[in-house]
């Protein structure tokens, strides 16, 4: 074997690792996504939730 069969053999193993990991990271990345919208739609519904009944109370003060 000689330098250029191992430099191709070792850039050839960096490239397919490369690859197999992007694959990896953007399907992981899809998954996180979807449950982040999730999550963002029930802090949001608590968060209004909250300022309902801040509202609520302010306005019950407010009147004694």
């Amino acid at each position: 074997m000689n330098l250029g069969d191992i430099a191709f053999q070792v850039f050839s193993l960096i490239f397919l690792l490369m690859l197999i990991f992007t694959i990896y990271f953007a399907i992981k990345s899809l998954f996180t996504y979807k449950s982040h919208s999730s999550n963002s739609k029930s802090i949001e519904e608590k968060l209004d939730t909250i300022i309902e009944l801040l509202e609520k109370d302010k306005k019950n003060e407010s009147e004694k």
